[in-house]
């Protein structure tokens, strides 16, 4: 049940930056459900290679590459997913942003 929940909040978070960043539109809550379960696979997959391979760069930057390479993942999501827009890399990083802190407030709640 948890599960479920948590995925809800990540839909919820998607469509919370779509509404907040300018650069950033989803058509529905049902591809705002789709993003979540498809960046959810992304950095379970993709996330821990890019953080491997930037190691170097992520130690110079005392781990604030870690943002980068979200918002490359929320971008490469918004390039897969029909209905859900993501108009450049700012916008990505904003709207990656958001949605980890929104995550993290709806996980802290939901696991209270």
């Amino acid at each position: 049940m948890k599960i479920i929940a948590k995925w809800f909040i990540s839909a919820l978070a998607i469509l919370l930056a779509a509404y907040i960043v300018p650069g950033i539109a989803v058509a529905s809550f049902y591809t705002a459900l789709i993003v979540a379960v498809l960046l959810g696979v992304a950095n379970l997959i993709l996330k821990p290679i890019l953080v491997i391979l930037t190691l170097p760069i992520s130690i110079i930057t005392l781990g604030l590459f870690t943002l980068v390479i979200n918002g490359f993942l929320f971008w490469f999501v918004g390039t897969i997913v029909k209905g859900f827009a993501v108009s450049g890399f700012m916008a990505a990083l904003l709207g990656a942003l958001i949605v980890s802190i929104a995550n993290y407030l709806g996980n802290k709640i939901v696991n209270d």
